[in-house]
């Protein structure tokens, strides 16, 4: 979960409690299927702003219209710059924010070659639990 560093979030001392997440606007990213149609993940505000579009997102957060969760990769360099700040939550729990990745292909057919490689990337990425 991040914030720009002039969003009211950011000014809070200690962990956050969710009781002051709900207080500010959540930038959701929104599913354009139907696959997890009336299901959320990781939404604790009330208040919400849903956008279709990661880079929208990106923007909508270092303009401090909100705060929410980003794939780390796609921040790193925002966090390093101080262009947006990692927001420690009250009673998060280490897996709570993960996504679980399952790759399944069947056992006559392995993957080639790229398969392979992008198997291998995402179990040694830094994103692996």
């Amino acid at each position: 979960m991040v914030a720009a560093p002039h969003h009211p979030l950011c000014t809070k001392t200690g962990p956050i409690p969710r009781s002051a997440l709900e207080e500010h606007i959540q930038l959701v990213l929104t599913d354009r299927t139907t696959l997890s149609s009336g299901r959320e993940f990781g939404v604790f505000s009330n208040r919400t702003w849903r956008l279709a579009d990661l880079g929208a997102k990106l923007s909508f957060l270092r303009a401090g219209l909100g705060w929410g969760s980003m794939p780390r990769g796609a921040i790193e360099a925002d966090l390093a710059s101080g262009e947006l700040v990692q927001l420690q939550l009250e009673d998060a729990q280490a897996d709570e924010y993960t996504m679980p990745l399952s790759i399944i292909y069947p056992a006559a057919k392995p993957p080639g070659m790229a398969g392979q490689w992008l198997m291998e990337r995402l179990k040694n990425s830094d994103y692996a639990g």
